[in-house]
């Protein structure tokens, strides 16, 4: 097995900040040194290292991310935090752009009982939810937005929550490599100013949510004002929940 400074001094050479770290993680993946060689070259050519050991760690789970796609930022542990706050036992929760179903899972982790239904445009981040949320008995699906939920959830919805696409589209090319080629551009894409699914996501939410429900999105500190005014828009009371730390923006809109 190759030395983990032989490891460490490839991934830096790479240009990976956290080499050691991410030496750690390929060698507890590795079952031999042909296969922890392959993986540190997969590394080096610069694929997401979530997508080479086949997982990522969100909210303290282990959550698995499959090839082809988005990986869970650490960012968005604010819009879980925010959405479990707002959720009580036995919740009918939906989450729309699950990508890999970490925010469902993480919010289900957090508050008893809930019903969790998750939808996703992506065939391969679906077949990649339902894998992580089968224990939760959660419901899956595969379509734009709110096109492929069940009509007896219209009004009956407690938590929406969504983490949709909100980077402009001149912007996409700017990201790193291994989001902009590694990642479905539709999870990144949104629109012109980046709010155009969020516009979407706010403006069919109150046919979903039930009295007193929440929509929850998460968006970038200099979008919020506009997001907010897409939530007002749409006939919802919004609020502004922000995490420096992280740093993390989510806005709230209330039915």
């Amino acid at each position: 097995m190759p030395s983990p400074a032989t490891v460490v001094d490839r991934l830096r050479a790479a240009g990976c900040v956290f080499a050691e770290d991410e030496a750690e993680l390929l060698m507890d993946a590795s079952a031999t040194p042909a296969e922890l060689l392959a993986m540190v070259d997969r590394r080096v050519a610069g694929l997401p290292l979530e997508h080479i050991v086949g997982w990522v760690d969100f909210c303290g789970l282990r959550v698995a991310v499959d090839p082809g796609v988005f990986v869970p930022r650490r960012r968005t542990e604010l819009l879980v935090r925010r959405a479990a706050a707002l959720a009580v036992p036995g919740a009918t929760i939906v989450d729309l752009a699950c990508g890999c179903g970490a925010i469902g899972m993480a919010v289900a982790g957090l508050v008893e009982d809930v019903a969790l239904h998750a939808v996703d445009i992506e065939p391969a981040a679906v077949r990649c939810a339902r894998r992580n949320l089968a224990a939760l008995n959660a419901q899956v699906y595969v379509g734009d937005l709110y096109d492929p939920l069940p009509a007896r959830l219209r009004g009956q919805v407690d938590v929406l929550v969504a983490n949709v696409p909100y980077v402009p589209t001149e912007a996409v090319g700017l990201l790193p490599p291994e989001a902009r080629i590694h990642e479905p551009l539709v999870a990144l894409d949104g629109g012109a100013d980046g709010l155009d699914v969020l516009r979407r996501v706010a403006g069919g939410a109150g046919n979903w949510l039930a009295p007193g429900g929440h929509l929850l999105l998460e968006t970038s500190l200099e979008q919020a004002d506009a997001a907010l005014a897409a939530l007002a828009g749409a006939g919802l009371a919004p609020t502004l929940a922000r995490d420096d730390e992280l740093p993390a923006t989510v806005v709230i809109g209330r039915c």
